[in-house]
This record gives structure tokens, sequence and C-alpha cells, in this order.
């Protein structure tokens, strides 16, 4: 099902609260501020910062 663009406008990074967008993927969420890739499981977006994978 995704992510509905409704959920995406208000999505913010919750460590600098700036804009982050969908991968290619679309298995995860990226802060380009950060350098974060988010998760989304089972079409739920996992905003924890503990949880969030650094980016190369």
């Amino acid at each position: 099902m995704g992510i509905s663009k409704e959920l995406l406008d208000i999505l913010a990074c919750p460590k600098c609260k700036g804009e982050i967008y969908l991968n290619d993927a679309e298995d995860g969420l990226i802060c380009d501020n950060c350098k974060l890739l988010y998760e989304i499981r089972d079409d739920i977006p996992i905003m924890l910062i503990d949880e969030a994978k650094p980016l190369d």
C-alpha cells in the first residue's frame, strides 16, 4: 500500500525537524541534513533517531 502523500507532507526528521523524502525503493525515508534513513516496516515509518541508519 505504501505511505500516503498526506502523511509524507506532515512528517519531519525527528532529529533536525527538516524535510524528509521517500527513497527510490520506497522502503525508507531520507533526511539529507542528518544523512539518516528511517526505515518503513509494514507501511509504518519508524521515526526513532536510535533506529535510523546512517547514509554512506
